[in-house]
């Protein structure tokens, strides 16, 4: 079956729309505490959101940065005048809570209905879970950085809670009883011990004259004791669409008459449009309008299919640029060159590498795709009072405002309409393919979707940048390290999607040296972080630089170990200090893993293990791996991951176990296969035939263990995971043939060289 044949899937997606119209946005008021409430839209009864104040919230950049580091929590600096989370209360009595939070195939919608549902105290399934667009303002809405779950956690159960005892409160007015007297009964409130005086909450509501208050003091919130789904590994949310075929995706999204669009593209990555024509694109079959201006030539057409082949044939003339090729790219990112900063410093590190002569390594890490199932896809339909985007998205507002600023219109007139997302790690915080889409739909006045095909996705994106890394050490004679510096060089992580003066407030980017800082307990410590501006696009992927920063990092504290002649484990355990919380918790995750993944049993003849860990979102993680390295071929078999991490409180176990699956496997495929590279300034992989990932039986048994260590809240869980793969892999090569790899991808041509 072609794409242009799929079944429709109007009826979900005008849904959607019919959840939110703009000409029918709710009139939101301010109350006390920074809460809102609005009545009479979107079928709802009451509508209670969380706006300024509700929680103590943390500049945006400052929530990225520390979120990057140690963990936060908080809401966007730039406060919505509309909130950006609500519960309504819907004329079934079912309450429905609407989240900017994007679901992408993490589980967030679980987890944070869990969170609502304990406060709400009613049953699972009279909890809906919608995805709010862009009608009312969400403020600087986005889905990354682990933050999602942990940053929602005390507002969304405090929202609740104010609009159970706001319910409470007038429910008791109506039946003449003390609110005390009241209990949830099914959808509603009954007094105890005489059901049949009862309340359904939207009786409650219809029933309500006058204004409703706010309550002047913050609900008291639910005693960890007494949840019934926080902690508890409750069913998703989304399976039920998924498993049916009704969960629309950006490339499922439809509408009545609408058209398909592609694009031209240019022969380098970087390449620019001269000059274009329509040529023999305008007389093919179905082709309905060829647009070309702006640097911007593309087709619509009645089929994908079509559009695609009318684009191809296009007349046009490029820029290709330089034709960069893979050596210079990766020469360019050396310790040594670029802008550098100092991120970590304490004692005196020259000092101390200078009193004995120091060990030293260095590492390299390449290019990678981010290699989603779904590709870029978006589905527009610009009219002169109202546009509609309905876009497989991590940054419904940015999308937002570049379509705006592109089509030269009011943001107010642009509705965002996240759909499930196939597939982001960082990617689908770009808006390249929901501005296709919306020039093509302005032009041909109709609507249209654009969907990349795989080729377009893996050539025409940003990547995972480059990374090199230089450390040194020195060892103190009792065999514990008296030195230990860190420089690291990057392209652009998070710069690439800031604005260009806070690189030269900030200095270092924080999402490039994410992972970089030394965590153990040594008295002289020092990381620099060194900046390289690439021409080639890099920006977010999975745990930003995590993987390539604690490759390094623990990698190089292995061979510490061995210089000290001491085992890996207890070499870490000796620089870690339980005073120090987050060392602590490093400790507990080391030793869970070690005792998981059987540290001290024999092994299979040829095997060996590797331990590694990090601390990352305010999270711990250990893992350890157990391999085996064919010493013929140079293919490299990872039998098990044992993982152990602590997110502090977990809100949903299974939730929790499949993001941590999920990481070794991306993990496993970064340490092992994937390398995205360049020549004639063009990324060489079109497709998964020259951009392997990890197949199913190739994966290893997977074992996780999961602690609940710190304060009872939630810390981030989607991100920290990968960190430690790449290093307790190349850590348990070494340990099977005495071979160090310090470059990734390890794949048989670097395995047969380091054995030689």
């Amino acid at each position: 079956m072609s794409a242009d044949s799929e079944p429709s899937k109007i009826e979900s997606s005008e849904q959607i729309v019919e959840d939110s119209p703009v000409e029918n946005k709710r009139r939101w008021r301010p109350t006390r505490r920074g809460f809102l409430i609005g009545l009479g839209v979107t079928g709802g009864l009451l509508a209670l959101g969380i706006g300024v104040g509700a929680t103590a919230g943390v500049p945006y950049a400052r929530l990225q940065i520390a979120g990057m580091l140690d963990g936060a929590e908080g809401q966007p600096a730039r406060f919505p005048k509309d909130p950006w989370a609500w519960f309504e209360v819907l004329p079934d009595s079912r309450i429905r809570l609407y989240l900017t939070k994007v679901e992408m195939g993490q589980g967030v919608h679980t987890s944070i209905a869990q969170s609502a549902a304990d406060e709400l105290d009613i049953a699972w399934e009279d909890l809906d879970v919608a995805m709010a667009t862009t009608a009312r303002d969400l403020g600087d809405s986005i889905t990354s950085g682990s933050s999602s779950v942990s940053g929602t956690f005390l507002p969304v159960r405090e929202a609740a809670a104010t609009l159970m005892q706001m319910l409470r409160v007038e429910a008791a007015a109506q039946l003449g009883v003390a609110p005390t007297a009241l209990v949830v009964d099914g959808r509603g409130f009954a007094v105890a011990g005489s059901p049949t005086q009862r309340r359904d909450f939207a009786e409650i509501v219809s029933a309500k004259s006058g204004d409703w208050e706010v309550p002047e003091a913050a609900p008291a919130l639910k005693d960890p004791s007494a949840f019934r789904y926080i902690g508890q590994p409750m069913p998703r949310r989304d399976f039920a669409a998924k498993l049916t075929g009704q969960a629309v995706y950006g490339y499922d999204a439809r509408l009545e008459g609408m058209k398909y669009g592609a694009v031209a593209r240019p022969p380098t990555a970087n390449g620019k449009l001269k000059s274009a024509a329509p040529g023999a694109a305008a007389e093919m079959p179905g082709v309905n309008k060829v647009v070309i201006a702006d640097g911007f030539a593309g087709v619509v057409a009645d089929t994908r299919m079509q559009a695609q082949a009318a684009a191809a044939q296009l007349q046009t003339e490029w820029d290709p640029g330089h034709p960069w090729q893979q050596a210079e790219l990766e020469a360019m990112v050396t310790v040594g060159n670029g802008t550098a900063v100092t991120i970590q410093s304490e004692g005196n590190v020259p000092n101390a590498l200078r009193s004995a002569t120091p060990l030293t390594a260095e590492y390299r890490t390449p290019f990678a795709v981010h290699a989603h199932l779904e590709a870029q896809a978006a589905l527009a339909d610009v009219q002169p009072d109202h546009i509609r985007l309905w876009c497989s998205t991590q940054a419904q507002n940015s999308v937002q405002g570049a379509v705006a600023k592109t089509l030269g219109v009011d943001e107010k007139l642009v509705e965002v309409i996240p759909t499930y997302v196939g597939g982001g790690f960082g990617r689908k915080v770009g808006d390249e393919v929901a501005i296709e889409a919306a020039r093509l739909s302005q032009a041909a006045g109709v609507p249209v979707h654009v969907g990349w095909t795989r080729t377009e996705d893996m050539r025409y994106g940003y990547f995972r940048p480059p990374t090199h890394h230089q450390l040194a050490a020195s060892l103190d004679a009792e065999g514990k390290l008296a030195a230990i510096e860190h420089r690291q060089a990057s392209g652009d992580v998070a710069f690439a999607f800031l604005p260009n003066f806070m690189a030269s407030v900030m200095g270092a980017d924080f999402g490039a040296y994410r992972g970089a800082l030394i965590r153990y307990a040594v008295p002289n410590k020092q990381t620099i972080a060194y900046r390289t501006e690439l021409p080639i696009r890099t920006g977010w992927w999975r745990g930003l630089g995590l993987l390539a920063n604690v490759f390094a990092v623990e990698s190089f504290m292995d061979e510490a170990a061995h210089a000290a002649g001491a085992d890996p484990l207890e070499f870490r355990l000796r620089h870690l200090e339980d005073a120090v919380r987050g060392q602590a918790r490093l400790k507990a995750v080391l030793n869970a893993a070690a005792e998981k993944g059987g540290w001290n049993t024999p092994l299979p003849e040829g095997r060996g293990r590797g331990i590694a860990c990090c601390l990352d979102v305010d999270t711990a993680v250990a893992m350890v791996a157990e391999v085996s390295v064919d010493r013929a071929d140079g293919k490299i078999r990872v039998h098990h991951v044992a993982a152990a991490m602590d997110p502090g409180l977990v809100v949903n176990p299974d939730g929790a176990r499949a993001q941590v699956e999920g990481n070794i496997m991306w993990g496993v495929g970064s340490a092992l296969i994937e390398e995205l590279t360049f020549k004639d300034g063009q990324v060489e992989a079109g497709n998964f035939d020259r951009y392997p990932l990890l197949t199913m039986k190739e994966a290893p048994d997977v074992d996780v263990v999961l602690l609940e260590a710190g304060d009872g809240r939630p810390r981030g869980v989607g991100e920290p995971p990968i960190g430690p793969v790449a290093a307790a892999i190349a850590n348990a090569i070494f340990a099977a043939t005495g071979a160090r790899l310090r470059q990734l991808p390890m794949n048989p041509d670097r395995v047969k060289a380091a054995l030689a």
